[in-house]
């Protein structure tokens, strides 16, 4: 059985969003997933928002539970690691940098552009080279620092808009950002 943990910023928004809505979906499908989901920068306990529990209510998906930080009982738990967006992928790997090789976006894990893939793995190697030579006290070289730009000027975002503090309609689109790409992952599960 797949264990697939969803990460946010503060877990009372994208992350139980996706989390509760994996978990109906994959019910729907016949398929046995266990789910979870945490914040990177969060405390234990809060509840999950008000426009999200009305969101989900809308989707007819149940939702319980309260906030959970991120801790390493939970990435060694999963399997799979998906974050709503690049910050919250870097900030987990700067915590768990074991973790790399489960440790995705959502939207990049369920992406299918082969082009695209290999530019986000070059831009984390320049980026671990970057944090390296940061370390010794050196810089990357004039062509590694425009390589890095060009990427990420290239790259699209894999961000999952955040709806924290928005109205029900920013919350819809969040939702269905998250849908689509729950979607797309359950059939990319299937495959494999």
């Amino acid at each position: 059985m797949k264990r697939i943990l969803f990460v946010c910023t503060g877990n009372t928004c994208r992350s139980p969003m996706a989390e509760a809505m994996l978990r109906k979906l994959a019910r729907e499908r016949g398929r046995e997933i266990e789910v979870r989901s945490a914040g990177v920068s969060t405390v234990d306990g809060l509840p999950v928002s008000l426009h999200a529990v009305r969101v989900l209510k809308h989707r007819n998906v149940p939702v319980s539970g309260y906030s959970t930080a991120l801790d390493g009982g939970s990435v060694i738990w999963a399997d799979l690691i998906l974050t709503m967006t690049t910050t919250h992928k870097r900030d987990l790997l700067q915590r768990f940098p074991q973790a790399v090789d489960k440790t995705y976006t959502l939207k990049e894990f369920v992406g299918s552009d082969k082009t695209v893939i290999d530019d986000i793995s070059e831009l984390e190697a320049l980026y671990s080279e970057w944090q390296m030579k940061q370390a010794l006290g050196q810089q990357l070289s004039s062509e590694e620092r425009s390589r890095l730009i060009e990427l990420e000027q290239r790259i699209p975002s894999f961000d999952i808009a955040d709806p924290f503090g928005g109205s029900i309609d920013m919350y819809e689109h969040s939702a269905a950002e998250i849908e689509d790409a729950l979607l797309k992952l359950l059939d990319k599960l299937e495959r494999s």
